[in-house]
């Protein structure tokens, strides 16, 4: 429990680089705005058509007692909610990254220089952000029909269905969100796995934490360029060489 607390700590930590690097993180507003309204577009078209998705998901129930048909068509919309909810955080987080890259990577240059003194010289330019987007989107599918088909378990699904996308898409968030610092470091995408799944308790707690913030109204946009500056210390954390996040933390 410790780990996943000092995980979500690390995006609190995250928020202090605005007032450490005001212009930099304000910067990562811009393309979290941009895709926030595409994102929230999307989320208002699926609201005015979710009693009608409801009905036409659910012709089985079309004999039913109207008490029970209303039951049916209720849990295929909590099931539709918790699938497209998960798949906007991934989404949303996804196309920031391939279309900011040049903003936040002026975030993670800036948490380097300010937590290690130096800056990793590998590749993550423009490509490396969108392949990272492209990888989060297509998990984030994958996410999404799961937590939909656990949301679909008879009389508990529901709340397991949230459970499942919010624990599987905190995972796929720190995974993402923290391979910029280490894909600088020359580690391939197997030793990220790896290193990840060693410090899994802690990854989950800074996804999660990311994650909640995204689902209140206007926080992904807020949140992206500290979960950005948050990622970077939990790459960090998980080096073999370094103690943190109580390293991050002091530096912070």
């Amino acid at each position: 429990m410790q780990d996943f607390l000092d995980g979500a700590r690390l995006l609190a930590r995250g928020w202090s680089w605005w007032r450490r690097r005001p212009g930099a993180m304000a910067r990562g507003l811009v393309p979290a705005a941009i895709v926030g309204v595409l994102v929230l577009a999307g989320l208002i078209t699926l609201a005015v058509n979710l009693g009608r998705l409801g009905r036409a998901l659910t012709p089985f129930a079309d004999d039913w007692s109207p008490g029970w048909e209303q039951t049916a068509e209720i849990g295929v919309q909590a099931v539709l909610v918790v699938a497209a909810l998960v798949l906007v955080v991934v989404t949303f987080t996804g196309l920031t990254l391939a279309v900011g890259e040049p903003f936040y990577d002026r975030i993670w240059r800036a948490v380097e220089q300010d937590v290690t003194g130096t800056i990793p010289e590998g590749s993550t330019g423009v490509w490396r952000g969108a392949l990272d987007g492209i990888a989060l989107v297509t998990r984030g599918l994958v996410a999404a029909v799961l937590a939909g088909l656990v949301g679909l378990v008879p009389l508990v699904g529901t709340p397991l269905g949230w459970l499942t996308g919010v624990l599987l898409t905190g995972w796929i968030l720190a995974h993402e969100l923290s391979s910029r610092a280490l894909v600088a470091r020359g580690i391939d995408r197997r030793e990220r796995n790896a290193l990840l799944r060693a410090h899994r308790r802690r990854a989950l707690g800074f996804g999660v934490a990311t994650q909640l913030c995204f689902l209140v109204p206007g926080g992904a946009v807020a949140t992206m360029p500290a979960a950005v500056a948050g990622s970077t210390l939990l790459a960090q954390s998980v080096l073999p060489t370094r103690s943190a996040p109580e390293t991050a933390g002091h530096a912070a």
